[in-house]
Formats: C-alpha cells, sequence, structure tokens
C-alpha cells in the first residue's frame, strides 16, 4: 500500500493564548521548580529531601498528627505521603503508630533526631530569603498572600472539561 506525500498545509498561527510563555501554570511550574531546586543543597547536606522537609515543618508546628492530617495540611494524597513518612522513619526522624483509641488510624510523632534536626534547619528560610534578595520581607508577604489566594480560587473552582473550554470559546460565563 502506497500512500502519497501531500504537502502539509501551512501551519496555522498559534494563538496567544496557547503559547507556553503565557500559561500561568507552566510559570508556577518553573517558579516552584527553581525555589525548590535552592534548598536542594541545604538539604542535601542534612540528608532530608525537600518533601521530607514539608512533612518536618508540619510536625515541627504540631506534633503527633494522623496521616490523614498530614495528607489535608501538605495537600498531598495518601500515596504520596506514605511513603515520605516510610523513609523519614527509617531515617530515624519519625515514628509511626496505631492509635490506641482507633486501630485504623495512623499517628505521626517526631522522635529525638527529628526534634534536634529543626534547630539545624532553622536558618533555612533566612538562606531561601537571601538567595532570593530581589524579594523584601513585604514582596514576600504579597506574593504568599496572592498564592494562597490562588491555590483557594483554583481548589473552589470547577474541573475543566473540553465542554467547558468550548463554553469559554463561545463567549459563555459561569456568573
Amino acid at each position: 500500500m502506497t500512500t502519497s506525500q501531500e504537502p502539509r498545509p501551512a501551519e496555522p498561527e498559534n494563538p496567544e493564548g496557547l503559547q507556553l510563555d503565557n500559561q500561568l501554570c507552566f510559570a508556577l511550574y518553573a517558579a516552584s521548580r527553581a525555589v525548590t531546586e535552592l534548598y536542594r543543597p541545604l538539604l542535601n547536606e542534612l540528608g532530608v529531601t525537600y518533601p521530607q522537609y514539608l512533612v518536618l515543618l508540619v510536625l515541627w508546628e504540631r506534633d503527633t498528627r494522623p496521616v490523614k492530617d498530614l495528607t489535608e495540611t501538605l495537600q498531598l494524597d495518601y500515596g504520596t505521603v506514605s511513603p515520605l513518612l516510610k523513609r523519614l522513619e527509617a531515617h530515624g526522624l519519625v515514628e509511626r503508630r496505631r492509635a490506641s483509641d482507633n486501630e485504623s488510624r495512623v499517628l505521626v510523632s517526631l522522635t529525638d533526631a527529628g526534634y534536634e534536626l529543626r534547630s539545624r534547619l532553622t536558618g533555612v528560610p533566612h538562606a531561601l530569603q537571601c538567595a532570593l534578595d530581589r524579594f523584601d520581607a513585604e514582596a514576600n508577604r504579597e506574593l504568599l498572600g496572592t498564592l494562597r489566594e490562588l491555590t483557594a480560587t483554583a481548589q473552589a473552582a470547577s474541573p475543566l472539561t473540553t465542554a467547558t473550554v468550548a463554553g469559554h470559546e463561545a463567549g459563555e460565563s459561569d456568573e
């Protein structure tokens, strides 16, 4: 069977809305990766990854939490948090145990080594601030507020579907 090589039609101009540099999601993704990458050398020296650091931050705020509380606070699913906890436990930084009042609930607590690590990590936020020296404390507060508002808005929004996209292209509104 032979196929003829028909010339490809000229590609239509890519709409501005479909250009990578105009995607909010990509800008957030790239910024998140860049900032997370700044942490890596500091955290590597201490033997923890960035996601493990986040778990420790939550436990330093309030120790002994159910796994469900950690998943909700970190906005991660159980399948992501469980391996993090397993590795932290293997490093001797946390311990997991069943709740005495409800065997189905697993509680996570810091070990003495987990508490001690906090004193070695207290300089991390300041080091990050120094690395991002173009952002002063006020700019950081504003950015945090904007990101929290964006997160809440995105979480409250209806999931996008092709029908949603088609409706917006036609000029329909949810209001």
